[in-house]
């Protein structure tokens, strides 16, 4: 049976949001590696970018691949 595009998004917004928390934190332990100082707003931010992104990449494919049966 093909996945509805209602499931299909709620699927994508889980695996993001539950992402989310995992990247910032990542970015708070890498970032300084490179010796870049953000902010923790500025990591808020910049995650929120990478998490818009990553929430139509993730739609995008799970539709397609749906599709594609």
């Amino acid at each position: 049976m093909m996945q509805s595009r209602r499931r299909s998004l709620i699927e994508a917004i889980t695996n993001v949001v539950l992402g989310y928390a995992l990247a910032v934190l990542t970015q708070i332990v890498v970032f300084p590696w490179f010796g870049l100082q953000v902010s923790l707003g500025e990591n808020l931010a910049i995650g929120c970018v990478f998490t818009g992104i990553s929430l139509l990449r993730s739609y995008a494919l799970r539709r397609l691949f749906a599709r594609w049966g």
